[in-house]
């Protein structure tokens, strides 16, 4: 089956909401896709002093927050579903969450699991287990930037099903692009990976982001790299059927194949 993907790579603004929707607003403006994957954090930028400090630009995963009314009605444009990262507010609490939204409002929503550094201070670690779920027949999971470096995030999102992985991100650390090759391989998946670029600084602390936002397939065929430093926005089709079926060849599945029981958590 054809079934059209992009990804947006872009540099959020810290601290203006407004401006970010504007920018993916304009730039997404004549884009259609099926699944359309933006970067961590898109509403609100990465680096916050505090959870009071991140709280004015963060809002509730039920869609009635100004960033989540946004996608929701670009999605009205772009014909299909958008998974962005935000700042997911909860109780006065903060969650590094991933939403799935359509033209109808909000489909699937997805806490991070494994926080990196910093983010400790800022969110709480995600209670929501890893979530998939079904747009136009395909199923598609949701995982956020350094739960990339776990297989089983990956993993589990696959023996749930899903055919695609879209992995928002804010990406500094050298290697997930290649490390994402052997995430699709070992688990036949597609996965979209949508990062950001640019820099941010906070005291002492300056974090380089690597931008190359990634399409792969499931025999680790990378579709598309982004670059390094620029803006980016990535349209192309696939074949999530490729994604369905697990057999490596004619004895082996990667999933039939698995012994749980001797293996040590």
């Amino acid at each position: 089956m054809e079934f059209s993907v992009a990804l947006l790579q872009f540099r959020p603004t810290r601290k203006n909401l407004p401006q970010n929707i504007r920018k993916i607003q304009s730039l997404l403006q004549d884009i259609k896709a099926d699944l359309i994957v933006l970067p961590e954090l898109s509403n609100s930028g990465y680096f916050y002093p505090s959870t009071e400090s991140l709280l004015p630009f963060s809002e509730p995963s039920n869609g009635d927050g100004k960033f989540l009314k946004a996608l929701q009605e670009l999605a009205k444009c772009t014909k299909g579903v958008i998974v962005s990262g935000y700042a997911e507010r909860s109780k006065n609490q903060l969650y590094n969450s991933a939403v799935a939204i359509s033209n109808k409002g909000v489909l699937a929503n997805y806490r991070k699991t494994h926080l990196y550094a910093d983010e400790k201070n800022l969110f709480l670690s995600g209670d929501s287990g890893f979530v998939t779920f079904t747009w136009k027949g395909v199923k598609i999971g949701m995982m956020v930037c350094f739960d990339w470096i776990f297989p089983e995030s990956a993993r589990s999102l696959s023996l749930a099903g899903a055919q695609i992985i879209a992995h928002p991100a804010n990406l500094v650390l050298p290697y997930c692009q290649n490390a994402m090759v052997t995430r699709s391989i070992e688990n036949k998946v597609f996965t979209i990976t949508a990062n950001r670029i640019g820099k941010e600084k906070l005291g002492k602390n300056k974090l380089n982001f690597t931008g190359q936002s990634q399409i792969t397939g499931p025999k680790g065929e990378v579709y598309f790299r982004g670059p390094k430093y620029k803006t980016t926005v990535h349209v192309m089709t696939i074949d999530p059927d490729r994604a369905v079926t697990k057999r490596l060849n004619a004895v082996n599945d990667l999933f039939k194949d698995r012994r749980p029981k001797l293996y040590k958590t």
